[in-house]
């Protein structure tokens, strides 16, 4: 069921710059999705989707007027960050279904290039090609990003837990379409379904494709299973497919608040990632020169401190640059202006007060793009 509301917002702005996207800004035009994938996170109760989830959906009829305020530099007071904006959220995809009517990504993302800003979109659909235009414009004025959404290459696998959904073939099509039109794509590796498309052999297979495909990056992440709604829609969909698997799930599925599995799984699943990505070089973020010259210098080191943190974890290294990058975000003097007094802020040893100066001096950090190009000498 197509329910239509009028909101009184569309953008949304986030506390502190997100590092895996790049934006401090997002928007839902719709709530709730009908590519009704089993595993989404968006079907837990916590995130008060209203409705059938999967089938109901609400569409935000004024959303174009209002984002066009929102975005408007002239009425605001101080000046909007400059990042990516974002296209999606967690209870939505843009591009699912409903748009072919409505066109409000389109017409959001029109906005967003009369207003000079850069886009970031993550997608599972092949909608996105018939904006094609328009990011190109977007991505000719100041930049565009498309991410796709895979747990796994495979079609099969695809159809039980992404029923209204294009299957991973299409979409690995969509990606060198929008390569060879010079739109930079990354993959969205998440999440990888426990036992399924989590294998080594699996996860090397998706990859590998994607990066034939022509992804710049590769954002990885396992699944979540939140106790009640969601869970219960998940188990019942896999007792249907993968019968033997439940008692495998109850092992790593203990109810955690936040729907995680236990630690050693994650632990496990990030070094068969990391192990592959390693050896396809590919970076496991979305690489600096996206960004460099698009966000201010606070934001700046807070993203490069937060990806350098995740590397290192993921590695299997401690990391002190998480925290500082979270410190860095309650700062509102710029850090050019803080350099001698860096190594007095709590959290800002001397090991990341030596990653900023560099960052200040010249916007770029060897640290950084050594871990990120897989050129660490510790490995």
């Amino acid at each position: 069921m197509i329910r239509e509301v009028e909101a009184k917002s569309i953008l949304r702005k986030h506390k502190r710059i997100d590092s895996w996207f790049i934006s401090c800004y997002g928007m839902n035009l719709y709530r709730g999705c009908a590519h009704n994938c089993v595993y989404c996170d968006g079907r837990a109760e916590t995130y008060q989707v209203n409705g059938e989830f999967g089938t109901d959906v609400t569409v935000k009829s004024n959303a174009i007027g209002i984002l066009k305020r929102e975005l408007d530099p002239k009425r605001k007071r101080k000046p909007m960050k400059r990042c990516y904006i974002m296209m999606g959220g967690g209870v939505n995809d843009s591009y699912q279904p409903i748009e072919h009517k409505y066109e409000l990504t389109r017409q959001a993302l029109q906005l967003v290039y009369e207003f000079g800003f850069p886009a970031s979109i993550l997608t599972k659909s092949t909608l996105v090609l018939r904006d094609i235009d328009i990011i190109k414009k977007i991505n000719k004025q100041n930049r565009a990003i498309v991410s796709f959404s895979l747990s796994s290459t495979d079609d099969e696998i695809s159809a039980i837990f992404e029923p209204g959904v294009p299957p991973p073939s299409k979409r690995l099509e969509a990606i060198k379409t929008l390569t060879a039109e010079g739109i930079t794509c990354g993959m969205f590796l998440m999440p990888t379904i426990p036992y399924i498309t989590d294998t080594a052999e699996v996860m090397e297979q998706t990859i590998s494709q994607a990066c034939n495909a022509g992804i710049k990056f590769i954002i990885f992440s396992g699944m979540t299973l939140k106790e009640g709604r969601q869970k219960d829609y998940f188990s019942n969909v896999l007792r249907q497919h993968y019968p033997d698997l439940a008692e495998e799930y109850r092992k790593i599925y203990m109810g955690n608040q936040w729907g995680g599995p236990t630690q050693q799984y994650h632990d496990s699943i990030n070094k068969t990632f990391f192990d592959i990505a390693k050896r396809y070089k590919i970076p496991v973020r979305i690489p600096s020169y996206l960004y460099t010259d698009l966000l201010d210098e606070n934001d700046l080191v807070a993203v490069m401190l937060d990806q350098i943190d995740y590397m290192l974890k993921l590695r299997g290294q401690k990391s002190p640059h998480g925290y500082a990058s979270y410190v860095i975000s309650k700062i509102d003097q710029p850090l050019s202006d803080l350099r001698t007094e860096l190594s007095s802020i709590r959290g800002i040893g001397k090991s990341t007060e030596m990653v900023i100066l560099e960052i200040i001096k010249t916007g770029r950090s060897s640290y950084y793009e050594k871990l990120l190009n897989w050129q660490n000498p510790k490995l």
